[in-house]
């Protein structure tokens, strides 16, 4: 039977696909937000789907909605307030996925890095192979009535995804990020502990991440790496070239064959990888995942490219240093013999402070290095670092530039430009394409 939701956050960049699932699926969808423009609405507009701006009186008027709760939302936000004060019917936001979860073949992909990616690539071949619902943290969200599969990517920034129970799990990695609420790395790691723990049918990890290797869980756990000796799932035989990724598979020594994608950098081998390990799992036919392997696209903001006059120009949400050096990594396999001009955008001042030696390091992957201002939260506005005190770690550092100057990129020729970041990067992105424009009419 179909019902009404209202989301109170409904641009997040999980309530944003969410809502999408909903609506697809008969139900009747809207909610609010902020009025600003962000990414995500678009979907949420193309799919007619209404969006209003905070008030009280959105809660007075829709008192017959189940109301969705955004996990940044505390008690006093103006509509969660009022609907408290009413008694409506409102549930969290992990809760609703979890109705989700319960009514399908689930795969929950989690990681401190690479779920974004895995969750796109998953969802891409398996929606080619039978009804697919999907939530990918770029924004985008499908949903199919009586859904076979369910994909998730799932978040363990204050464990939202503790009480999630799917049928697989993917986990790309752990690692210390989130400083501001994790207070070390077994802290996040116990995070995910929790997690494991209600994974029904199987777990599938990256082999060579030493806090992954120590969780515990009643369901299978299945290793994928690089190493016959230790991993189940290999890659082997691994050629990269600038037209993407080719490797051979085998599982406990039975070897599936030889696969390709159309990505480039080490985690992108990866993350087919697990897509192949747990589709095997689910005994999908090999040859449907080679041919839907190599016709995936990729999601928003993941290494995303255009060209404008003789400039590549990279887009990308690395805000991480293990982000940072696998984008890098990426930009050269694809472009060997161009020049790498990084232009990275700090995000948050407590991840800056935790990790500024980590990120100078990934850095030096580039040829030459730019940086933003750290870009700040709604929770810590201002810090005791600046992106001058990062970029005096960096020898390749070349200077700060702004969303209002952006010249100093504009002697590049003939070079790959990859802006990287969490926060409003994409601004000084679209400074430079539009100076970039200007000044080489001629080659456009």
């Amino acid at each position: 039977m179909a019902e009404k939701y209202y989301f109170i956050g409904i641009k997040g960049t999980g309530m944003g696909p969410l809502a999408q699932i909903l609506h697809d699926q008969g139900n009747e969808v809207l909610g609010s937000d902020i009025t600003s423009f962000t990414y995500t609405q678009a979907p949420l507009e193309a799919a007619g789907i209404k969006i209003l701006p905070f008030d009280a009186k959105n809660v007075d008027a829709n008192q017959d909605a189940i109301f969705i709760r955004g996990n940044a939302f505390d008690d006093d936000q103006v509509e969660v307030a009022r609907a408290l004060e009413l008694g409506v019917k409102m549930i969290t936001y992990p809760e609703a996925v979890e109705a989700q979860i319960e009514q399908t073949t689930s795969i929950s992909v989690a990681g401190a890095h690479g779920k974004t990616s895995t969750t796109g690539l998953l969802a891409h071949v398996l929606k080619n192979t039978a009804p697919t619902s999907y939530l990918i943290g770029d924004g985008t969200g499908h949903g199919v009535p009586n859904s076979e599969f369910f994909v998730v990517e799932s978040d363990e920034y204050r464990r939202h995804f503790q009480d999630y129970t799917p049928d697989y799990a993917i986990l790309t990695n752990i690692d210390f990020d989130h400083p501001d609420y994790f207070h070390d790395i077994d802290d996040v790691r116990s995070a995910f502990q929790d997690f494991a723990n209600h994974v029904k049918k199987a777990i599938f990890a990256w082999g060579d991440d030493p806090q992954l290797r120590k969780l515990t869980a009643k369901a299978d756990i299945y290793y994928y790496g690089t190493n016959p000796d230790r991993d189940d799932f290999v890659a082997e035989n691994i050629h990269k070239s600038t037209a993407g990724s080719h490797f051979d598979v085998s599982f406990r020594g039975k070897k599936l064959g030889e696969f390709s994608v159309p990505l480039y950098g080490q985690h992108n081998i990866l993350n087919a990888l697990t897509v192949i390990a747990v589709c095997y799992t689910e005994k999908i036919n090999l040859d449907y995942i080679r041919e839907h392997l190599m016709s995936y696209q990729g999601v928003k903001r993941r290494f995303s490219e255009k060209n404008i006059a003789d400039i590549t120009i990279i887009d990308d949400y690395a805000h991480h240093p293990t982000e940072i050096s696998a984008t890098l990594d990426a930009a050269r396999q694809k472009y060997p013999n161009k020049e790498i001009v990084a232009i990275f955008q700090p995000h948050t001042f407590t991840r800056v402070i935790a990790y500024k030696e980590d990120f100078a390091k990934s850095l030096e992957a580039a040829d030459q290095v730019y940086l933003a201002n750290i870009f700040g939260s709604a929770r810590e506005k201002k810090g005791d670092i600046t992106s001058a005190d990062l970029g005096a770690l960096i020898p390749k550092f070349r200077g700060i530039v702004t969303e209002d100057d952006v010249s100093a990129l504009l002697p590049y020729e003939n070079a790959v430009m990859v802006f990287m970041g969490a926060g409003d990067i994409q601004k000084y992105e679209f400074a430079y394409e539009k100076l970039l424009a200007q000044s080489r009419p001629n080659l456009i």
